[in-house]
């Protein structure tokens, strides 16, 4: 077994409100009909475009190992279960029913974060990105911003974008592996086990 440091396995986090549920959407009047409507209105909320489509998509390079990491109480978690379950969610994404983890702060999700050893994260709020920074190499500012996504963080507005920057990420870092030995962790300063960072296209 060879011990030489090298890139970490990809590793995906991945937040569930307005991120794959989409609760102001909703047509009978947004998140308060997720959070305090029957089961059918409940269950009616829509899907975040597209995401449901690109996380069965970005298993496969992941190689399965992406979590699904929300902050919510006892009854929001309940209720994210059964919308899940309700859309059809493993079965479409092949993602494992046990790879679904709550907490109950935003902070609680650096927790998460160390202990399943991300290296990519997604979500909507600048909160959880404050205090996962430097805990994974990728975080993935999902959706519209309130402020301006501060340098550590990367600005994905939609699931488009957010897919071809993750996988930008994976070839970047899979030439590095492939690089020589000697060669590896050299550029940019990088040291050796860091993943590097994919940048957004300029916008046409």
């Amino acid at each position: 077994m060879s011990t030489q440091e090298g890139p970490r396995e990809p590793r995906l986090g991945i937040d569930i409100g307005l991120v794959i549920i989409n609760g102001p959407a909703h047509p009978g009047g947004g998140d308060t009909a997720f959070f305090q409507g029957d089961e059918a209105t409940m269950l009616a909320t829509p899907e975040m475009a597209g995401a449901v489509e690109a996380i069965a998509r970005l298993m496969r390079p992941f190689g399965s190992r992406v979590w699904l990491v929300s902050k919510c109480g006892p009854r929001v978690q309940a209720r994210t279960l059964r919308w899940l379950d309700g859309h059809d969610f493993y079965q479409r994404t092949t993602l494992p029913p046990d790879h679904v983890r709550f907490c109950r702060t935003r902070p609680d999700k650096r927790i998460h974060c160390q202990q399943l050893a991300l290296t990519h994260f997604i979500d909507d709020h600048p909160e959880v990105h404050a205090a996962i920074r430097g805990t994974v190499d990728y975080q993935y500012f999902f959706g519209p911003q309130p402020r301006p996504v501060p340098g550590y963080g990367i600005h994905a507005p939609t699931w488009t974008d957010l897919e071809h920057l993750v996988e930008a990420s994976l070839a970047l870092n899979q030439r590095t592996i492939t690089r020589p030995e000697g060669e590896r962790g050299r550029g940019r300063g990088e040291q050796p086990g860091q993943w590097r960072q994919a940048q957004p296209k300029a916008p046409l």
